[in-house]
């Protein structure tokens, strides 16, 4: 809690910019409903394009991986429309369920970036097994450096969990749809594996989705998975996996498995969790034709089409019985 007569740093903060970046694709429904119960304004960037990938490589160093690029990209195109930047960081919610050290990192990295151009920024820390700080006790303590009363504070927070609850129950009501649709299914039917911020990204994996949806196969998002019953699948793969996006996206892949003709998985280049997780889930992971596409910062699509294209040709002969030979 804030100290005894503490001021409020950031009680002068009307306008809150998130970027449309990173774990937006995962809590921006929390973040945006708890700004609101604030009584803040929220801006979130627009949607990527290649300016908002291109201001960000300007200001990343080449190690970064491609999703983190866009995010400076996105944070660069809020300077100006709000009052502060809300960076927050994430290191884990509980025991093999941390976070790429991007996002553990990501408060500090924002700030020594945009240090000379006189951006600020709000952020928080969630660490339950470092600091024991729950999401609910950061967001508590946050919405306080706003001027928020505690029990303001505690309204706020669940306003946003219940509205993120909500959000979270529709997209697992759309998966289990969408895997029973693509169990009974005579055309072809695809399961799509990439984080949020790859795979909702319209300048990312947007591109795949309409590929595989122009060619007639039926799209089943791993994202979408009730993320609980995924983590707890996901020891059927390993015991030590640490990531917890990335154990969802394994433990839907198993869920959805059986219902689909083919997987696609996709990663940001140069991710080293998915680097290693997407050639493990390739060799252990039988009996379903598997694409890996790695995403970069070229801006044609020739090649990611001729692929996708081939893939879903694969998979018709297939269905069809495969090749026949004389």
């Amino acid at each position: 809690m804030l100290p005894f007569r503490q001021t409020p740093d950031l009680a002068d903060v009307q306008s809150v910019g998130i970027p449309r970046a990173l774990l937006y694709y995962r809590y921006g429904v929390l973040w945006e409903a708890f700004f609101k119960a604030l009584g803040r304004n929220v801006v979130v960037s627009s949607p990527t394009d290649r300016a908002v990938l291109a201001a960000g490589e300007a200001l990343s160093v080449d190690e970064c991986c491609l999703a983190s690029k866009l995010y400076f990209g996105h944070a660069a195109q809020l300077i100006g429309q709000c009052d502060a930047l809300f960076v927050p960081g994430y290191a884990n919610e509980g025991r093999l369920a941390s976070y790429c050290t991007k996002f553990q990192a990501l408060p500090d990295l924002v700030a020594s970036t945009f240090a000379d151009r006189g951006v600020r920024t709000a952020s928080l820390f969630v660490d339950r097994i470092g600091e024991k700080t729950s999401a609910r006790r950061a967001f508590q303590d946050f919405a306080q450096r706003f001027g928020a009363r505690p029990k303001e504070a505690a309204e706020a927070w669940q306003h946003a969990a219940r509205a993120q609850t909500e959000h979270e129950t529709a997209l697992a009501r759309k998966f289990a749809v969408d895997r029973a649709r693509a169990q009974s299914a005579k055309g072809l039917a695809v399961l799509f594996v990439a984080h949020a911020y790859v795979g909702r990204d319209p300048y990312l994996g947007g591109d795949i989705v309409r590929m595989l949806e122009s060619l007639g196969a039926q799209v089943v998002m791993a994202d979408e998975a009730d993320r609980h019953r995924a983590w707890k699948r996901s020891f059927d793969f390993s015991d030590t996996l640490p990531w917890a996006p990335t154990r969802e996206l394994v433990g839907a892949l198993l869920e959805a498995l059986d219902a689909v003709d083919g997987v696609v998985l996709a990663s940001a280049f140069p991710c080293g969790p998915d680097s290693m997780t997407n050639d493990a889930i390739a060799r252990c992971v039988q009996g379903k034709p598997m694409l890996s596409l790695t995403l970069d910062a070229q801006s044609g699509t020739a090649g990611l089409e001729t692929r996708i294209e081939s893939f879903v040709d694969i998979l018709a002969y297939r269905k069809k019985g495969g090749y026949l030979h004389g």
